[in-house]
């Protein structure tokens, strides 16, 4: 999406994998934004829209091959993108997300071991409109945890959906992904090693958007 046909919006995403903390600090840094006298839309994916929820559900309960799982994550972040997120960033709205394209590149292409070809059509088609240039975020947020440690978190901590129930191994496929995606856009990505105190990490975070004159 040019900067023309999104206004003066910003679009940020927060990764990780479960247990790596990030869903902290995103309401932190919604307020923050929101004391810097900035509108902000705090959203999440699969989900964001009464239909993407619908999918959400159905995608981190449901049993089905890696293929209809990655369709359903597409199909819920297209109405996502036409329902709330190309919106809010037209109206100069700093967007706030819960996991975005990334994340399906890190567990379906990491994690499942997915043809990552496919992913990347699925990404073309579903973030471009005609005209306009492939939508990712301005910044993405990643916060880095060794699987073990992040398993240790989550351990107990609630009822796991079919992800967060998959044994580390899976995790640490999932983390390579997500080291990949850095790596091949390394100016798109802000990581933050999440091993550190909650309040270290929220300084880091803190840093990052101060660094970038965003706060």
């Amino acid at each position: 999406m040019s900067n023309s046909n999104r206004s003066s919006g910003l679009f940020i995403s927060f990764e990780g994998i479960d247990g790596a903390g990030k869903s902290t600090h995103i309401s932190g840094l919604a307020d923050a934004f929101k004391a810097a006298g900035r509108s902000v839309t705090l959203t999440r994916e699969p989900g964001g829209t009464p239909l993407a929820e619908k999918l959400r559900a159905m995608v981190l309960n449901d049993a089905m091959d890696s293929l209809t799982e990655s369709l359903l994550i597409f199909a819920a972040r297209r109405d996502h993108l036409a329902q709330v997120i190309r919106p809010a960033l037209l109206r100069g709205e700093v967007v706030l997300c819960d996991r975005f394209t990334d994340a399906t590149f890190a567990y379906q292409g990491g994690g499942r071991g997915f043809d990552l070809h496919v992913l990347k059509t699925l990404e073309a088609w579903v973030q471009s409109t005609e005209g306009q240039a492939l939508l990712q975020p301005d910044l993405t947020v990643w916060f880095d945890l060794d699987p073990l440690k992040a398993a240790e978190r989550l351990a107990g901590a609630r009822v796991p959906d079919k992800f967060e129930a998959q044994p580390v191994e899976f995790f640490r496929r999932v983390a390579q992904g997500y080291a990949d995606r850095q790596q091949a856009e390394p100016n798109r990505f802000a990581r933050i090693d999440a091993a550190q105190s909650r309040e270290t990490v929220w300084q880091d975070v803190v840093t990052v958007f101060k660094t970038r004159a965003w706060l």
